[in-house]
């Protein structure tokens, strides 16, 4: 990451705090300098930045390097992407108040800005985010919601594109974002190469929600509910009854609802919900399966139920949360409804 800009660069700006996920900053740094190394007409100059140049404290304890103060940033900057980090008892985002004050009145605004993880509530909490569709780590995503009502959260996506303003889910999912900068500045052929080179899929299948266990933080689970929610998925179009479930399992329907309250703190209806919304997701998002058969493949018993379910859960019908969250293009108008 030499110190010498040409015109032909472009300079995407990392900026990182005290406390920052590693993986947040690698992560991106790691997709854009291997579209450099492996395709000649791609030419990214990955710049860190802090409040001032030197080493900057990470969340495992490894320091990074900031070459540049904040400060320092010009207008040649074409993305400036923001990572998130926790606070120090993990339980909620970290916000450096100096990134904030910057981004409000100091930063080059370039024509790209980009959140990785919890770096969505620097966004919001400096203004870049009101108006507009956003995700962030499925932890936090009620929390963001709440303190910025503005802000349209969508907490299953692993990334969210508005206009200029790109955010990603938690962690890892900074790699699929910045797959997907790739492909918008050079053509998806360049970011499967890069995905192919790093052995990640392109674009991965579900949302995050598959990685929270569903249901967000949860007590230690038996071995009997995790066979359970390793089987529902697969069962969607099936009999999910409690009575149906409680006999997969060999305890009763009374003892099922007991262990899904203390264990998950949910009931088997709700879960049962939750997994086909979910399934419902991954279809809205990754293909162009008109709404009809998104339901009947999720194991609703109509359209109607489908809709009834995503009310409830993300206040919007289906159709609505394909055209916002969608990381499809060219979607046939058709299908969305």
């Amino acid at each position: 990451m030499s110190d010498r800009r040409s015109a032909g660069k472009r300079v995407m700006a990392i900026a990182v705090f005290d406390g920052v996920e590693m993986l947040d900053v690698a992560g991106p740094v790691q997709v854009f300098s291997t579209a450099s190394r492996t395709t000649e007409a791609v030419d990214y100059d990955v710049v860190i930045v802090a409040a001032e140049p030197g080493p900057v404290r990470t969340s495992s304890g490894v320091p990074l390097i900031a070459e540049r103060g904040w400060g320092q940033l010009g207008a040649d900057i074409h993305t400036l992407v923001v990572p998130g980090g926790l606070r120090d008892d993990g339980r909620g985002p970290l916000v450096d108040q100096k990134l904030v004050e910057w981004l409000r009145s100091g930063a080059p605004m370039p024509g790209r800005v980009v959140s990785v993880c919890t770096g969505a509530h620097t966004l919001a909490a400096a203004g870049l985010l009101t108006g507009r569709s956003a995700t962030t780590h499925w932890s936090t995503a009620d929390l963001l919601a709440a303190e910025h009502p503005d802000i349209t959260v969508a907490s299953d996506a692993i990334f969210v594109n508005d206009g200029p303003v790109w955010t990603s889910a938690g962690v890892s999912a900074g790699i699929d974002l910045a797959l997907a900068l790739v492909a918008a500045d050079n053509g998806e052929a360049v970011a499967r190469l890069v995905a192919q080179w790093l052995v990640v899929h392109l674009r991965r299948t579900g949302g995050q929600h598959q990685f929270s266990a569903l249901l967000g933080p949860r007590r230690s689970t038996s071995e009997r509910i995790a066979q359970l929610l390793a089987w529902i998925p697969e069962h969607l179009r099936g009999d999910l009854s409690v009575d149906a479930l409680a006999m997969r399992i060999n305890v009763s329907p009374r003892h099922l609802s007991r262990l899904l309250r203390d264990e998950l703190d949910t009931t088997p209806a709700a879960l049962v919900e939750r997994m086909r919304v979910q399934a419902a997701v991954d279809q809205l998002l990754h293909t162009d399966a008109p709404i009809a058969t998104v339901a009947t493949q999720a194991g609703f018993g109509s359209v109607a139920s489908l809709h009834r379910a995503f009310a409830r859960v993300y206040k919007v019908t289906p159709g609505q949360y394909r055209r916002q969250f969608s990381t499809r293009v060219d979607l046939d108008e058709s299908t969305a409804h």
